[in-house]
């Protein structure tokens, strides 16, 4: 399970983010950044980064460690920005934080030598995922101790927000033309034979079971939060299983 904390002081928000992430303080003296659920994209976006976070851990990839914020509207009454209070007014409850990585930068393949298998694995990760926010304009990694992170999974898993048509999306091609990892000489066949055997139902049943069930509760289509996991099972052990969407060729 997550470990779980609660906000005690809201420091200030994030706005290179779609979704206006925040940084907080926490009740274990923890810094966080904060995807909050009444943000525009919900929970999904919450759900994706839980899911995509916790597998890529699961498959050895470097991900800040992800975390269960109990948020009190109450703290967003002293904020000045009307925005920020409406969105934490919103966000009462259980939102997802990420463990702050002070000093960090952003990453640069330009500036960071790249080993040709970890750029296979990144690709690889993402491709099963799904991940179309992870390109050389906008990577979403972070070098901290001079070691690459990856953060920001919540545009991923994008069958989700359909899950009528979610079976043709099991076998789509992934598009890595414009991949961070693109330019980095990536073995993605070395990945793949790395990778591809580890994903299997008890992985998976062990990531699942770290999504809260109210993130999982009322969908539509579904019964209970455990339907809802295994839908998301049944769609990763597909992909996993006829791997024709990994890009061919990667220049």
């Amino acid at each position: 399970m997550l470990k779980k904390v609660i906000v005690t002081r809201y420091v200030l928000p994030l706005r290179e983010g779609g979704s206006l992430p925040g940084l907080v303080e926490a009740d274990d003296l923890g810094m966080y950044v904060v995807k909050f659920v009444g943000a525009g994209q919900g929970r999904k976006t919450l759900v994706a980064e839980v899911v995509a976070g916790e597998l890529g851990r699961a498959l050895g990839l470097p991900v800040p460690e992800l975390a269960r914020v109990e948020l009190d509207p109450v703290i967003g009454r002293s904020e000045p920005d009307p925005e920020v209070q409406e969105l934490i007014k919103a966000s009462g409850g259980l939102n997802l934080g990420m463990d702050f990585l002070p000093g960090s930068l952003a990453f640069d393949p330009l500036a960071y030598d790249v080993d040709p298998l970890f750029a296979g694995r990144v690709l690889w990760f993402d491709a099963l995922i799904g991940n179309v926010d992870r390109s050389w304009r906008n990577p979403n990694m972070l070098l901290w101790h001079g070691e690459p992170y990856l953060i920001d999974h919540g545009a991923t898993l994008i069958f989700h927000h359909n899950w009528a048509g979610a079976d043709r999306f099991a076998l789509r091609p992934y598009d890595a033309s414009d991949h961070v990892m693109a330019g980095c000489s990536p073995d993605l066949a070395a990945a793949d034979a790395l990778m591809a055997p580890q994903v299997d139902a008890r992985m998976l049943d062990d990531v699942l079971t770290l999504v809260p069930d109210v993130w999982l509760a009322d969908e539509p289509g579904f019964d209970t939060p455990d339907a809802v996991r295994e839908a998301y099972k049944r769609h990763l052990l597909a992909r996993v299983a006829d791997r024709s969407w990994l890009p061919e060729v990667v220049a």
